[in-house]
């Protein structure tokens, strides 16, 4: 299979339904004709709106599209999720190491946390330099040991602030 965003055959989704899992892959064999594989994605979140995958699947799609503003609204949407899964505050401003359980991997509070991570990125591409950098610090004060790997995104948004 062809393309920069999913260059294997099938694509790690999680513990997630077959049928998800099934039309998330057909999403990522489709990938070269964005409507089709738009659609596809798009009905997975319709069919599991709950699964944190799709969200994963829909915010990567569409920043490799290049399509960053509907990037930025998918991941807000993943952050709803966890939260609201997580039973904390989707409103990352106001977190604190102790609005949840940081620390756990495979869990809503670590997707949430990965997906704020994409949000800097994401914002950092779309050129909003201070929005980037307010997500990394909020992040080096909820996970300051980086188990998501934020400091890679700090590294490539101070090339832009030096």
């Amino acid at each position: 299979m062809s393309g920069a965003a999913f260059p294997e055959d099938r694509v790690g989704f999680g513990d997630i339904p077959p049928a998800i899992n099934a039309c998330l892959q057909d999403a990522v064999a489709a990938y070269a004709d964005t409507d089709a594989a738009e659609k596809l994605l798009w009905a997975a979140q319709s069919a599991a709106p709950e699964q944190r995958a799709v969200y994963f699947a829909l915010y990567k799609f569409y920043f490799y599209k290049y399509r960053l503003d509907d990037a930025e609204r998918v991941a807000l949407m993943a952050l709803e999720i966890s939260a609201r899964q997580g039973g904390f505050s989707a409103v990352w401003e106001t977190l604190t190491p102790l609005s949840t359980q940081w620390g756990k991997t495979d869990t809503p509070q670590h997707f949430f946390l990965f997906s704020l991570k994409a949000l800097a990125f994401i914002r950092l591409r779309l050129g909003n330099i201070q929005g980037c950098h307010a997500i990394l610090n909020k992040l080096r004060e909820l996970d300051p040991i980086d188990q998501v790997g934020s400091s890679v995104i700090l590294d490539l948004a101070n090339r832009f602030t030096v």
